[in-house]
């Protein structure tokens, strides 16, 4: 019998920030004429869940499958309340807030969660890129004073975009995804987000977004100036405590996994088939764990695969 693998129904996130190029770029059919910002693409919380599209679980919830088939299709050995890693697509096609995310020690109240993540650049503008952590020798106390004045953009890093370029969020690392990116975010399955500056704009009814100034200057780590995307150098992009993302380069048939544990693979460029079932740019599927053994195969020459596991 063909290995089988799951895949999941999308849920697609209205941003003011957002555009449609998850349609023009990946050929998907994006609900209504609203900017769409976020594709979740992989997702177990109260408030957003990740329907299996395709196999014999179809219309299962990820959580369901999470606590009623968790040894069988993930691996032995977890013990999450939560399935733990959540994965998006993102269109920036304006910039999003100056934001942070509290690391573990900075979960300042019952609610928070600590998150970091991974942005994997998959397109971009010509004159696009991101604004990471601060420039040198950048104070605290000068930063607090341009959030009040509304004048940070002269203390912050900027990094150019570069297509399959990528970088490492952790919590406590001041971020803004540039206007002209499509991201593949990986992240720890939180939804704490502190906006500390959103470049003084209105939501669609005219007023200021929130702002979590003070949570925010509780969490930046004041220490951390000019970091830079990187190309990658081995297979492996980042291992942390919440995930571990690998690229491959796949020019012949190769195995998902090497032990029996699930693997999540996102295609970034080429075709690739699981069993009976092809796979182009942008698309998610995971691998249970009882068929890891079984290849992934390359179509067309070489494809480059996005695999996160724990």
């Amino acid at each position: 019998m063909p290995a089988e693998c799951l895949t999941f129904e999308p849920l697609y996130m209205e941003r003011i920030w957002g555009g449609r190029k998850l349609q023009s770029y990946f050929g998907r059919t994006l609900p209504g004429t609203n900017p769409i910002g976020e594709s979740w693409e992989l997702v177990d919380r109260e408030d957003a869940q990740s329907i299996v599209s395709e196999s014999t679980l179809r219309g299962v919830s990820l959580h369901e499958i999470w606590t009623n088939y968790r040894e069988e299709l993930f691996g032995e050995g977890y013990d999450f309340l939560r399935f733990p890693i959540l994965v998006k697509i993102l269109d920036a096609s304006d910039i999003l807030s100056l934001q942070v995310h509290p690391g573990q020690k900075e979960t300042i109240d019952d609610l928070a969660e600590p998150k970091a993540e991974i942005w994997y650049i998959v397109a971009a503008e010509e004159q696009a890129g991101n604004y990471i952590g601060l420039k040198q020798n950048v104070r605290r106390i000068d930063f607090e004073s341009a959030v009040k004045t509304g004048n940070v953009l002269n203390l912050l890093h900027w990094v150019p975009s570069q297509r399959d370029s990528y970088i490492f969020i952790p919590g406590g690392r001041l971020h803004a995804i540039g206007a002209g990116n499509v991201i593949f975010e990986i992240q720890q399955n939180s939804d704490t987000t502190y906006r500390v500056f959103d470049w003084n704009r209105l939501d669609v009814s005219g007023k200021p977004r929130q702002l979590h100034v003070e949570e925010s200057l509780r969490c930046i780590n004041f220490n951390d100036f000019e970091p830079a995307l990187s190309k990658g150098d081995g297979e492996n992009l980042v291992t942390c405590d919440g995930f571990r993302v690998d690229r491959w380069f796949l020019k012949e048939d190769r195995q998902a996994n090497l032990i029996p544990k699930f693997s999540i693979f996102q295609v970034v460029r080429g075709i690739v088939s699981f069993g009976r079932r092809r796979f182009g740019r942008g698309d998610l599927f995971l691998v249970p764990a009882g068929s890891h053994e079984s290849a992934l195969k390359p179509h067309e020459g070489t494809a480059t695969v996005l695999r996160t596991t724990l």
